[in-house]
């Protein structure tokens, strides 16, 4: 029988690697103290203050959505078997979307 294909043993095969790589990358870290810079946040060069941005999401919210009805559509068309079924299940998604993106997008 072939050990390798057992989940358990295939696990702890990837976790000892995973734990020898750790520890030969952890050689190539950065090294110093925390006052060296090397726990603060990258802003390419800039210095950045310690305050919190709250970002507003609201805008975002909507092509977010957007993406996701598109993204489902196109995979749901796109993997339907031929047949009138299919197509009319297509059609219905496609009608779905339509309704959808203008109930998003209403002025």
């Amino acid at each position: 029988m072939n050990y390798l294909l057992i989940p358990p043993v295939t696990f702890f095969i990837v976790l000892v690697l995973v734990l020898i790589q750790a520890r030969l990358l952890s050689k190539l870290s950065a090294k110093g103290s925390p006052s060296d810079g090397k726990n603060k946040a990258y802003a390419c060069g800039e210095d950045v203050l310690d305050h919190r941005v709250q970002p507003d999401y609201s805008q975002f919210y909507s092509f977010a959505f957007f993406f996701t009805i598109m993204h489902v559509v196109v995979l749901v068309i796109a993997t339907a078997p031929i047949g009138f079924a299919a197509d009319a299940m297509a059609a219905f998604y496609i009608l779905a979307a339509i309704v959808g993106l203008l109930i998003l997008f209403r002025r």
